[in-house]
């Protein structure tokens, strides 16, 4: 038999004791389930270790719940209904009843941590063996860190995620203006723009003075022209 298997065996006649002194043998029964085994990162800093149980042909009563570990050293009762009698603030229990669950929370982890916690369940006024039950164990295996943390992990990702909103924000406003501003008109393309309508209006205004002095020129030699010819008419006229 392996130590884990020794170790249990040797809890096991420790606790059932216990299970009866919390009450007298009554006809019901009591499973206790856990996770054979857990394994966690220290640096997780937490770990919650689960118990589910059901209860049958049992009259409604209080149950009585306790957390067990089985470590390097001798069995140890950790909590009592809720209540954690050392190292209070090491471990927690939360509870919900109305799900049959329960569950221990160890903080502050340590390789230390590492052992066989076992959860059990108990009627104290019934009389039957079966009324009083502990789960199988969960192992937990609390492991040096060899990388980043679940949770350096997750703020690495979620930094790296603001990051990319971020530069895809800035690459749209910079896309945005650029596009404005090659829409609009710079103060030197609008100053030449005007120079050269302003060329325009004045080489209109010469072509248009020009063309004015050109008619009146050709309109007093055509009057010269005729004015000419009436007169020749004229003395012709007169001479026999």
């Amino acid at each position: 038999m392996d130590a884990a298997g020794a170790g249990r065996l040797t809890l096991g006649l420790e606790i059932i004791p216990l299970l009866f002194y919390v009450g007298a043998a009554g006809d019901c029964a009591v499973s206790v389930s856990q996770p054979a085994i857990l394994e966690v990162d220290f640096a997780e800093g937490t770990v919650t270790v689960p118990c589910s149980f059901s209860i049958a042909g049992c009259r409604p009563e209080p149950l009585t719940k306790l957390w067990f570990r089985l470590g390097t050293q001798k069995p140890e009762t950790l909590c009592v209904n809720g209540r954690c009698s050392s190292q209070a603030d090491k471990f927690t229990v939360t509870e919900d009843l109305a799900r049959n669950q329960t569950s221990l929370t160890v903080s502050r982890l340590t390789a230390n941590d590492s052992a066989i916690y076992i959860c059990g369940i108990a009627l104290p006024s019934s009389q039957d063996p079966r009324a009083k039950q502990t789960g199988a164990g969960t192992v937990l295996v609390v492991r040096e860190s060899k990388g980043l943390s679940t949770k350096l992990q997750r703020l690495l990702v979620a930094v790296l995620s603001l990051l990319s909103i971020y530069i895809v924000g800035v690459t749209v406003v910079f896309v945005v203006l650029s596009k404005s501003k090659s829409k609009t008109p710079t103060k030197k393309e609008r100053d030449d723009s005007q120079k050269k309508k302003s060329a325009r209006r004045l080489f209109q205004e010469i072509a248009q003075e020009l063309y004015s002095k050109r008619h009146v020129g050709t309109s007093q030699q055509s009057e010269k022209d005729n004015t000419y010819e009436n007169r020749r008419a004229r003395y012709n006229c007169e001479t026999p």
